[in-house]
């Protein structure tokens, strides 16, 4: 049995916690540079806002519609994220964080009521954090996945579903008919692993609901589509293929990129830019136990504004795997400085890490480098911990440049809140 834990409309229930007086109003939170909506609360879904919307296209109901739109606060967002996470995690003994909002937990062993508990683990949730969130349980991942996609439906939208599947929805403990019904009223594209494209594929083959789609022959759907829609079936039909991760896999490739709030031109800024984003991905790669071996840089201008166009990107080798912030950064900047050309109005450049390998394996050779290539193993783990512990930023390479808010290339959130459960300056204060 697996169960899966996800935020209602996580950023915007984030945001509403701190501002009570949201709640009740159409608020979205806008991606980077405030370019378009990431998330929307239900009353700017019924207001027919997109996912996805561009800011500028929507902009207009914030004087007819009382919309309001906030900058993205992700370093809100993620703690709060990990306090919701902890709390999931008592559902049961295994746990796979999904994604920032989403947890799948394995109730495997769990014993008693399992609509109980989840109610009562849920209640905990909102009570401690603020955040109320949707449960599905099912006998796979997939069935858990659609579970929540129930729970979450039949809350929002009442009639849609019976009321007692509203907020928890166990897909198992439904009589054979009642189950039924529910897998009737659900589209085929809500399934977990249908893309749009399939969807369409599976309508017009009259594959309208998920019972349809539940009742195909699997290796039928192996043959005229492909493994990935025969294992979404099997996983309907309650057979597991889809395992709980407790360990995510290491990642191939690991970047960092950003567009710019404005045009750059100038190299010094880039190469404050590049410094930041190596920095970062330097953090990402040390988390997951792995070494570089290359390091690419890239920077374009934008296609959609007039003008000279300039799109470039190098490779650069580093001598040896490493995890060192300092060698990343340099290789940063030595890359940037190879592609830059002046004369061009750049709007986002990046940097990715490439040839990824467990830091366990070690390149055995003589060293013949001087100070610069001793181990710095226990700075970066002192770096990681101070930051992590106090904030991201707190220490960094000089490369960056100051975090006073003038950074020419940083990008554009003149909507942000507060990053109130991180920052000491920005803490809520309740004056009476």
């Amino acid at each position: 049995m697996y169960a899966l834990v996800d935020g209602n409309n996580f950023y915007v229930s984030c945001e509403r916690v701190f501002r009570p007086s949201l709640n009740g109003r159409p608020v979205v939170v806008l991606s980077n540079n405030d370019g378009c909506a990431i998330a929307r609360s239900n009353e700017a879904k019924a207001l027919g806002i997109a996912m996805g919307a561009p800011w500028f296209q929507i902009r207009h109901m914030e004087e007819t519609a009382g919309l309001v739109a906030l900058s993205a606060n992700f370093v809100l967002y993620g703690d709060m994220s990990d306090r919701m996470m902890s709390l999931a995690a008592g559902l049961g003994p295994t746990q796979e964080i999904y994604s920032i909002d989403e947890s799948f937990v394995g109730l495997h062993g769990v014993r008693g009521d399992l609509v109980r508990r989840a109610h009562q683990v849920r209640a905990r949730i909102l009570q401690w954090t603020g955040i109320p969130c949707g449960i599905g349980i099912g006998t796979t991942k997939t069935l858990a996945k659609l579970a929540n996609h129930i729970a979450k439906t039949a809350e929002r939208k009442p009639g849609t579903y019976p009321a007692d599947l509203a907020q928890v929805c166990n897909l198992a403990a439904l009589p054979g008919q009642d189950l039924d019904d529910v897998l009737r009223a659900t589209a085929v594209t809500d399934v977990w692993g249908v893309g749009r494209r399939i969807g369409a594929q599976l309508i017009d083959a009259g594959v309208v609901n998920v019972l349809d789609l539940a009742r195909l022959d699997a290796a039928l759907v192996r043959r005229r589509w492909n493994v990935v829609l025969e294992r979404t079936v099997r996983e309907l039909q309650g057979t597991p293929c889809v395992q709980l991760e407790d360990v995510p896999a290491p990642k191939k490739q690991i970047a960092c990129t950003r567009s710019f709030g404005r045009p750059v031109s100038d190299l010094a800024p880039l190469l404050e830019a590049v410094s930041e984003y190596a920095t970062r991905a330097g953090e990402k790669l040390r988390e997951q136990g792995s070494l570089a071996g290359q390091l690419l840089v890239f920077a374009h201008t934008s296609p959609h504004r007039a003008g000279p166009r300039f799109s470039r990107s190098v490779v650069v080798p580093l001598r040896r795997p490493t995890a060192d912030t300092g060698l990343l950064v340099g290789a940063a900047a030595a890359g940037m400085r190879q592609i830059y050309e002046p004369g061009y109005q750049l709007i986002k450049a990046g940097v990715m890490l490439l040839d990824l390998q467990a830091a366990t394996v070690h390149q055995c050779e003589l060293d013949l480098e001087t100070e610069s290539g001793r181990d710095k193993t226990r700075l970066m783990s002192a770096l990681d911990a101070i930051n992590g512990r106090y904030g991201k930023g707190t220490l960094h390479v000089g490369a960056t440049g100051l975090d006073d808010g003038r950074r020419e290339w940083g990008m554009r959130q003149e909507r942000r809140t507060p990053r109130y459960t991180t920052r000491w300056d920005e803490m809520p204060v309740v004056r009476a």
